[in-house]
C-alpha cells in the first residue's frame, strides 16, 4: 500500500468518497464490524416476521440489542379478521420468543396498516380487536399506521387509531407514503396535532432529505429507514447528521419482504464512525433516541438487554423451538457446504 493509501486507511474521516472508494483507495474491503466492536444497536423497526433464524444471529453478532416490529402489510391483502388475530398474536408471541432465543429483546406496535384501511369493512372489524393487543406487555405504541395513497378511508383510520392511542396512552409509529412524501408527510403531523397528540410521542418514519425538516421543526421525532435503493442511503444519511445532529432522529432497517438489509443500523453506524461523527451522536441515532421515545410506553426497561440473561435454545414455545434435529442454528451463508 502507498504512503498516501496508508494515511487514508489510518485516517478514513478525512476521506471524502464513498464507502466503496474508500475501500479502492486503500486497496482492501472494508469490514463494518472493525468499526463498531462493543457498540449496542436498538432498531425501532424491522419486520421480523420476514427474517429467518441465520438474521437473528448476524443481528447479535452486529451488537443489536434490541427491536421492535410493527404490524405491517405482509405483501398481498388479508381477506378475514382471523387472518389479523393470528398475525398480532404472532408478534406478541412466537416472534417475541424467537428473538429472545438469540438474546435480542422483541417489542412491537400494533394497528391497521394503511393499505388495508381502504378495506373498510374487514377495517372496521380491525378497529374492534385492537384495543385486545394494544395493552398486551411488550406492546410499545401504535403502528405503523398513516397513508399509502392519501385516500378518505386511510385518514379514517389514522385518526381512530390516534384516538386510541391517546385513551392507552401509546407512542404512534407513524408510516408516510411511498408517493408524494412531504404532502402525505404534513398531512400526518397536521392530523396528529389536530388531535391534540404531543409531538415527541409521535415518531414519523421513512423521512427524507425532503421532509426532515420540517418533522424536527414541528417537535416530532424523525426515523429514516435506510434500505438498498431507495427510500434513504447510508451515505445520505450520514450527510442528514451532519446538517441537522442528533437530537430526535432515529434510524432503522425495516427488513422487510422486499429487497432490504437487516444489519442497516451497525453498516450505517461504521459509516457514521469513518465519516468522523462522533460516538456520542452515532449513539443517540441508532440506539438511545429509539429507546427515549417508545419508553413512553412504559413498556421498555434497558435493564433487559443491556444486562442479557443467559440463552437456553432448548427451551419451547407452544412445544415448538428453533433448534432442529437439536443442533445449533448458526448458518455461514459464506460456505459451500451446508453441514
Amino acid at each position: 500500500m502507498c504512503q498516501k493509501h496508508t494515511e487514508i486507511a489510518q485516517n478514513p474521516s478525512h476521506f471524502e468518497g464513498t464507502a466503496e472508494e474508500l475501500a479502492t483507495a486503500t486497496n482492501v474491503q472494508v469490514n463494518f464490524m472493525d468499526y463498531i466492536k462493543d457498540m449496542k444497536f436498538f432498531d425501532p423497526h424491522i419486520h421480523m416476521t420476514s427474517r429467518t433464524t441465520d438474521d437473528y444471529q448476524a443481528l447479535a453478532d452486529a451488537g443489536v440489542v434490541a427491536i421492535i416490529e410493527p404490524a405491517f402489510w405482509l405483501g398481498q391483502p388479508r381477506t378475514g379478521l382471523s387472518t389479523f388475530k393470528d398475525y398480532y398474536s404472532s408478534l406478541i408471541g412466537w416472534e417475541r420468543f424467537r428473538s429472545s432465543q438469540f438474546g435480542i429483546k422483541h417489542y412491537c406496535t400494533i394497528g391497521l396498516n394503511s393499505r388495508e384501511a381502504n378495506n373498510e369493512a374487514l377495517a372496521e372489524e380491525v378497529m374492534e380487536i385492537l384495543p385486545l393487543y394494544l395493552y398486551k406487555e411488550g406492546v410499545v405504541g401504535v403502528g405503523e399506521i398513516g397513508f399509502d395513497d392519501q385516500t378518505a378511508a386511510e385518514e379514517k383510520y389514522y385518526r381512530l387509531q390516534l384516538e386510541l392511542a391517546k385513551e392507552a396512552g401509546l407512542p404512534v409509529q407513524v408510516h408516510t407514503p411511498h408517493r408524494d412524501k412531504k404532502k402525505g408527510t404534513e398531512r400526518s403531523m397536521a392530523i396528529a396535532l389536530e388531535h391534540g397528540i404531543d409531538p415527541q410521542m409521535v415518531i414519523i418514519d421513512h423521512n427524507n432529505e425532503e421532509t426532515v425538516k420540517s418533522v424536527l421543526d414541528q417537535g416530532f421525532y424523525a426515523a429514516f429507514t435506510i434500505y438498498p435503493f431507495t427510500k434513504m442511503g447510508n451515505e445520505r444519511m450520514v450527510e442528514v447528521v451532519k446538517q441537522y445532529g442528533s437530537e430526535r432522529i432515529m434510524i432503522n432497517s425495516a427488513a422487510d419482504w422486499g429487497i432490504s438489509d437487516p444489519l442497516a443500523i451497525p453498516k450505517t453506524a461504521a459509516l457514521m464512525k469513518i465519516k468522523g461523527i462522533s460516538d456520542h451522536d452515532i449513539r443517540l441515532v441508532t440506539y438511545q433516541n429509539a429507546i427515549d421515545a417508545f419508553a413512553q410506553s412504559g413498556q421498555i426497561n434497558v435493564e433487559d438487554f443491556e444486562n442479557p440473561q443467559e440463552i437456553d435454545q432448548s427451551l419451547k414455545y407452544n412445544g415448538n423451538t428453533i433448534l432442529r434435529g437439536g443442533q445449533q442454528p448458526r448458518v455461514d451463508k459464506n460456505a459451500l457446504i451446508i453441514r
